[in-house]
């Protein structure tokens, strides 16, 4: 985790952004959490996850500081206390970290299985003229392959960032 915080703190694409979304860390994902805490301390919004009640397939994204109350979803993952006017609406968000199992150097990205990310972010393949976040996934490099199979559904990344390295998509 040093080794992203290393790649990623000081780069211009974090630096510039204002309302970073991240995610608590779970089943060996790669932990954000020194990312969490620098962005915080240069006064920057975060967001975290949180599992909608219904419908049970999508999520939003919740303001969070440290210290707040986390409590356990339905898999068992720390979200924060569900508070509607925390939540900002996934479009205006600057950059969202996401979590991965594995990743390919051309924005792939093989996630848990829910598709909570995918369908949270399906509008950008509708909206064209709605503001699109970066997308960046982190890994430890031993998550990377040589390509994943992509499905119709599967949003691509704008990038991955490991713990050894960067690995931007074409565009």
């Amino acid at each position: 985790a040093l080794g992203l915080y290393r790649q990623l703190a000081q780069h211009p694409l974090f630096r510039r952004a204002r309302h970073i979304a991240l995610y608590l860390p779970n089943d060996g994902e790669i932990d954000p959490y020194l990312l969490l805490r620098e962005a915080q301390r240069r006064g920057k919004r975060t967001y975290l996850p949180v599992l909608h009640a219904w419908p049970r397939t999508r999520m939003v994204f919740q303001r969070f500081e440290q210290g707040e109350k986390l409590k356990p979803n339905r898999f068992r993952i720390p979200e924060p206390v569900t508070e509607r006017k925390r939540q900002r609406p996934i479009w205006s968000l600057d950059l969202i970290l996401l979590p991965l199992v594995g990743f390919d150097e051309v924005g792939g990205r093989l996630g848990m299985g829910g598709g909570f990310y995918d369908r949270s972010l399906a509008y950008q393949a509708r909206r064209q003229t709605w503001k699109k976040p970066l997308l960046l996934g982190l890994a430890h490099e031993c998550q990377k392959v040589e390509r994943l199979a992509q499905a119709s559904w599967d949003v691509p990344l704008q990038g991955t960032v490991s713990d050894r390295g960067w690995y931007l998509a074409p565009r």
